[in-house]
């Protein structure tokens, strides 16, 4: 029998450290974690030391005559950076090493291109591999010929490798103009939601943390969830009724990552903006992981990027079955915080609780009694707010309840009704 198993690249991580207090170190292993989700094998790395990488060759001369020997020893295939490359660095450690150039941009974009899987996904993986690579059609030269293949020549931009510039810019304004109709559209269902009044809460977090898996647990949404980076790649909404019966929405976003690209951020601003327009924040994090703190800070500056920054914030320190002793993590931003498992459910309940609160905290209390020929309001507390008591009296429903500030309006007889 013939052995048709796909072969695997042969890569050498390559980064470097700017200083002697930066996390280089974890962010190879991220790059290594990233490079393994993308189907390549990591067969060695290079970290150099240096004042500000080399604007020719990303590495310094004595590093990459080291590197190509390591190329040599290992067999490799290619080398993938941990920085975003100029076209010129590419060329030129193309010319130096001989073998595929590629940068953590290039990897995520690939991994992007594998993951998406709705019309909408496909759009903006696209957009941003196309912006990426008009920059580059010279110093990525033939390392991007379809007879290649493996990393980032896959998904729905590797048809247009080889068009020139004027085809490739052809092609970007109607993706754009496609975008813009799929931002259009979501928009407009944006508006719907404001208009139902039903609070929006948007899961954010780094990528691999437990959203998908939350989300999972609290709706039975049914979704991917995978102990990968970007396993799910297309956000997805779904109804939830918390335990005080009020009905809420909650919205999956696409996880965050440190040097996330600027084109993803530019192609994906439509889906990534459903935290700008939440009307709360649920920040989920792998509170198992060493890194934690970094990736809380980086969580934080990409919504301060996406002017998200504002909204209220629940942060959820997940994987809790894997705590070890009396650990309890702390997030100074946040107006609560809860220790969850959302892979057993512990601690759900206590989010849900926190959840409530925050909401709560957004509303009115109103304490009034109606007369039966208004019974109809009731329905309308039950349906936007948060119905405390309900006692049937001979004067009418008694009623204390939280309810949203332009409900409340529509709830009281006059403005001194109800307090």
């Amino acid at each position: 029998m013939y052995e048709t198993a796909e072969k695997r690249e042969r890569v050498i991580l390559v980064g470097v450290s700017l200083a002697d207090s930066d996390d280089a170190e974890q962010s190879l292993d991220e790059l290594e974690e990233l490079a393994r989700t993308a189907g390549a094998l990591c067969v060695g790395r290079v970290l150099q030391k240096r004042e500000q990488m080399h604007p020719a060759t990303y590495l310094g001369r004595g590093k990459t005559g080291e590197l190509k020997d390591l190329i040599w020893e290992t067999q490799a295939d290619g080398i993938i950076c941990d920085d975003e490359l100029s076209p010129a660095q590419i060329g030129n450690l193309k010319d130096e090493l001989g073998v595929k150039i590629m940068d953590r941009t290039l990897l995520i974009l690939d991994i992007f291109a594998a993951r998406a899987s709705t019309s909408e996904g496909k759009i903006q993986v696209e957009l941003a591999q196309l912006k990426y690579r008009q920059s580059r059609l010279t110093g990525l030269g033939t390392s991007l010929s379809r007879l290649g293949g493996g990393i980032g020549t896959r998904g729905p931009g590797e048809k247009k490798l080889e068009m020139d510039r004027r085809l490739i810019k052809g092609r970007i304004s109607q993706l754009t103009r496609e975008l813009k109709e799929v931002k259009r559209h979501r928009q407009l269902t944006r508006e719907s939601r404001a208009k139902s009044r039903i609070p929006v809460i948007a899961i954010v977090g780094y990528t691999n943390a437990g959203k998908s898996t939350l989300l999972n647990a609290l709706t039975g949404a049914g979704i991917l969830a995978e102990d990968k980076l970007f396993a799910t790649l297309d956000p997805t909404t779904r109804n939830l009724k918390l335990p005080g019966g009020q009905e809420v929405l909650l919205t999956d976003t696409v996880g965050f990552i440190r040097k996330l690209p600027h084109h993803l951020i530019e192609a994906f601003k439509s889906t990534l903006e459903e935290a700008k327009y939440a009307d709360l924040l649920l920040h989920v994090v792998d509170a198992s992981n060493p890194q934690m703190d970094q990736q809380m800070h980086v969580v934080y500056e990409t919504l301060r990027e996406l002017e998200a920054s504002d909204k209220p914030v629940i942060t959820a320190f997940n994987k809790k079955d894997r705590f070890e002793g009396e650990y309890a993590p702390r997030d100074f931003q946040a107006e609560r915080t809860a220790f969850i498992s959302a892979k057993t459910g512990e601690g759900v309940e206590e989010l849900l609780a926190c959840v409530e609160d925050v909401l709560r905290e957004q509303k009115v209390e109103i304490e009034q009694i109606y007369p039966y020929s208004d019974a109809g309001k009731i329905q309308l507390i039950r349906k936007y707010g948060e119905l405390e008591k309900e006692e049937y009296t001979q004067e009418g429903i008694y009623v204390r309840a939280y309810v949203p500030v332009d409900v409340y309006g529509k709830l009281t007889h006059d403005p001194s009704g109800g307090r």
